[in-house]
């Protein structure tokens, strides 16, 4: 079984209140120097058998479809061995 990953974020013109209040807590929790934090959302799919052009084109439709609101936000898939 191959596993695949679909990472889901805000597009960067759309406001992240939960990346901007997790960057507000850092100093006071003794973390300085991060500029910025956006938050998003990780998939791991276990597929069964090859993970070839179909297989990534039907994973690529169901993200843009179910995964992602592809109005707000972008998507990447990538092939972890």
């Amino acid at each position: 079984m191959a596993r695949v990953v679909v990472d889901v974020m805000l597009k960067p013109e759309i406001l992240d209140p939960q990346g901007q209040a997790v960057q507000r807590a850092l100093p006071r929790l003794g973390f300085a120097g991060i500029a910025d934090v956006r938050q998003g959302k990780r998939f791991e799919l276990e597929v069964e058998g090859p993970v070839d052009e179909a297989a990534l084109a039907r994973i690529h439709e169901m993200a843009e479809t179910f995964l992602a609101n592809t109005v707000i936000e972008d998507f990447i898939v990538k092939v972890e061995s």
